[in-house]
């Protein structure tokens, strides 16, 4: 499930905004300026972001000058009600992926956040992902933390591969159980716990610090302690 940062400083767009992406599955978390999307971010490791250009204290094109500055690649798709063909060149060549002038119809907003994703999930499938020494390969499917390199069941692979897209961010229980499990496990309802357990056995089995960290009556997060 993906996870949207919504920056608008017009609260009745941002909610409704916000209720569209919820009733579509997403995660939604918003700001109402760019200084307060940088703290949100650092929170909350958003897959994309919808961003507005006309803000207070830091505009949309200066939070992303500031983001691609900092060398974060997250999608971003501007809004604005500036519509001449030179502002969209504007909006783009300051780094954002895709433009959408206001009023914009809610159907056309998720067609374009669900192609940025396919655009950035094709980009990055062969790319490894690492946090904390942790190496997750999706293509060779090799794991390891460290030089240590350690075998996982497929369900294992994709729990850790579920983790390692969001290190740092505290996932909902019921959020990791349908993105690993489609909530089709069977009816065990301490599945996760156990596949949990599994997990840090492989990933500590060399002695290394615990990653895995419980947020207790929420969920989990990768996190070093």
């Amino acid at each position: 499930m993906a996870t949207v940062l919504v920056v608008d400083d017009d609260e009745k767009l941002l909610k409704m905004i916000q209720r569209t992406l919820v009733y579509e599955g997403f995660q939604v978390v918003t700001a109402l300026n760019g200084r307060e999307a940088l703290d949100r971010m650092q929170a909350n490791g958003p897959d994309l972001i919808v961003l507005d250009w006309m803000m207070p204290e830091l505009n949309g094109l200066e939070f992303i000058t500031s983001l691609r500055a900092a060398g974060t690649n997250h999608p971003i798709l501007m809004l604005t009600a500036r519509d001449a063909i030179e502002h969209r060149v504007k909006g783009l060549d300051s780094g954002a992926d895709d433009y959408l002038v206001k009023p914009f119809a809610p159907s056309e907003l998720l067609a374009r956040l669900r192609a940025l994703l396919r655009r950035y999930e094709v980009a990055d499938k062969d790319k490894p992902f690492t946090y904390a020494g942790l190496y997750l390969n999706l293509k060779t499917r090799e794991t390891r933390r460290g030089e240590r390199k350690f075998e996982l069941t497929p369900r294992e692979f994709d729990l850790l591969h579920c983790f390692l897209r969001h290190p740092g961010r505290v996932l909902l229980r019921d959020s990791i159980l349908e993105d690993v499990w489609s909530y089709d496990f069977g009816g065990e309802d301490n599945v996760l716990e156990v596949y949990i357990g599994y997990l840090r056995k492989k990933t500590e089995a060399g002695g290394e610090p615990r990653l895995i960290q419980t947020v207790r009556g929420v969920g989990y997060m990768l996190r070093e302690a």
